[in-house]
């Protein structure tokens, strides 16, 4: 059972409904937990170990939904959207049941949270065109066709993911304090419990992973493993 501290509402009146609403705030707590502590680091683990076998040619299709060789990039992309637009629900929620931002340390490490995830969003719907020489309509000996920002290693491409990976880690970091912070202010046992195992339970999917060399890279998935490739040349030696 919840434990509530003594500064925390526990009901919102609504002059526009005339109307007082019990605030239920273990909804909150359960909603951010499934997606910060479950759902997010899900989506990281799919696109870091989901990546199929690199071959020569790649993955040709286009990128989609109807396309289950991209079923990695698919759930890792509408994952974090649906992550993100539950999260921006929640926190607006919570904004306006406790009338306001309260200056908290877990509504700090929460408002920013949601500020990063949003600009990740934003980041990933930039991050350029994807190209290849094998790659949908590309005509394999037209290398005019093979442009595109992922293929070529353009100066945007490289932005975007140096800023996309690292800044998705800090913004992991920023939920967990949210989330270790509210559950300080709001103490739910079992939930609390759970943080703390699940953790454990992806440490040791990783390790499996990583023991059976899952974690392919992207470029050479993508693309295919021929030193033709323009990243695959600039790591040749790699």
């Amino acid at each position: 059972m919840a434990e509530k501290m003594s500064h925390i509402p526990e009901e919102v009146y609504f002059g526009l409904l005339g109307r007082t609403f019990e605030i239920h705030w273990n909804y909150h707590a359960i909603l951010m937990v499934s997606i910060w502590v479950v759902l997010v680091p899900l989506c990281i683990t799919i696109v870091r170990y989901g990546k199929p076998k690199p071959t020569k040619l790649g993955l040709q299709r286009k990128v989609s939904l109807r396309h289950p060789e991209w079923w990695w990039f698919s759930a890792h992309k509408y994952g974090l959207y649906t992550a993100i637009f539950l999260s921006v629900a929640g926190a607006l929620v919570a904004l306006i049941v406790s009338k306001g931002f309260s200056g908290s340390i877990h509504a700090t490490f929460g408002l920013l949270t949601i500020l990063m995830g949003v600009i990740q969003v934003v980041a990933g719907i930039y991050r350029g065109t994807h190209g290849g020489k094998y790659y949908n309509n590309a005509d394999p000996n037209d290398p005019e066709t093979w442009k595109g920002d992922h293929y070529s290693r353009t100066t945007r491409r490289r932005i975007f993911e140096a800023y996309h990976k690292t800044a998705g880690y800090f913004t992991l970091f920023c939920a967990l304090g949210a989330v270790g912070s509210g559950l300080m202010q709001y103490s739910m046992p079992v939930l609390a419990a759970l943080v703390f195992t699940i953790p454990f339970v992806f440490l040791a999917i990783w390790v499996v992973l990583e023991f059976y060399e899952r974690r392919y890279d992207g470029y050479r998935a993508v693309h295919g493993y021929g030193i033709e490739h323009p990243y695959n040349k600039e790591r040749e030696f790699l």
